[in-house]
């Protein structure tokens, strides 16, 4: 419990830190970091991996706030083969999750689905093997929809909201567009459009270079007299779960099917969570004590 307060902590000076940061040239160009295939892992895999109450080591920070490339990593396994040396990024997660690339899916002999970040019901299953043990997830390899991280003020500048799709132009030696990436919102983002390898290799891009959005089919925010006829319209989607643990986090928010989550003020939601909520279209009210 204890780490996840601290979690918390960070995040919000991660925040605050954030906000009196200077905005960057308002010229269109979105910078690109291209991801190769890496693990996610929640604290009991991390465990399992490399010994009781195993913390995982950052080797270096990544462009996102608070993510770091850690010191650790492991053999992933399928099927028809395994590669070595897949790094894990931190801090530790809810839920773990596996992202590669289509051609890392043929050596691994899996198919898994192109699926945004934490979307992993139903996806591949793979095995993981490090230093002291194996885990064998049924569900959790994913290939990652290509994406781009922003704040609430990058959102607005562009002229784009969280979930919206969109498609960008990369030019370079080999120009190429990209259609269907979508749009993630944060306080806690910073600017930067992320790819897989297999991508990147499509179009030759390297680390460095720019993207820009060239048909956002911007959405108009509702207001909140069309939120209110929304609303009653599907009466039906309407019900609310109070919950009341110290804690929120994306697992508890995956099993609430209520629309609207009402938590006490004293609660921790975690990043994750809330990420979540805003995906699966969900409300969270803060009950004031």
């Amino acid at each position: 419990m204890q780490e996840q307060l601290v979690q918390k902590i960070v995040e919000e000076v991660l925040q605050q830190v954030l906000k009196n940061q200077p905005s960057p040239p308002d010229d269109g160009k979105i910078p690109i970091g291209v991801s190769a295939r890496h693990v996610h892992l929640a604290q009991a895999e991390v465990e399992q991996l490399f010994g009781e109450n195993y913390q995982l080591t950052p080797k270096f920070e990544l462009s996102q706030p608070g993510q770091f490339a850690a010191e650790e990593t492991v053999v992933i396994a399928g099927p028809k083969g395994s590669i070595e040396r897949v790094r894990i990024l931190g801090p530790a997660r809810a839920l773990t999750q596996v992202e590669v690339s289509w051609t890392d899916a043929m050596k691994l002999g899996v198919k898994p689905p192109l699926r945004v970040s934490g979307d992993i019901k139903g996806s591949s299953p793979v095995t993981l093997i490090g230093p002291k043990g194996s885990v064998v997830l049924t569900e959790g390899l994913i290939i990652a929809q290509a994406h781009i991280h922003m704040s609430p003020a990058d959102s607005v500048r562009f002229q784009v909201v969280d979930g919206q799709s969109v498609q960008i132009n990369v030019q370079g030696i080999r120009p190429i567009i990209l259609s269907n990436v979508i749009i993630r919102v944060s306080e806690r983002y910073r600017l930067e459009m992320h790819i897989d390898t297999d991508e990147a290799n499509a179009g030759l891009i390297q680390q460095g270079a720019f993207a820009e959005i060239v048909n956002s089919q911007a959405i108009e925010p509702m207001t909140a007299k069309e939120r209110s006829v929304v609303v009653n319209q599907t009466p039906e989607k309407q019900s609310i779960y109070h919950f009341e643990k110290k804690l929120l986090s994306q697992v508890e928010v995956l099993e609430i099917e209520a629309q609207e989550i009402v938590v006490p003020k004293r609660t921790i939601v975690t990043a994750l969570a809330y990420d979540k909520i805003r995906e699966l279209n969900k409300k969270l009210t803060i009950r004031s004590e």
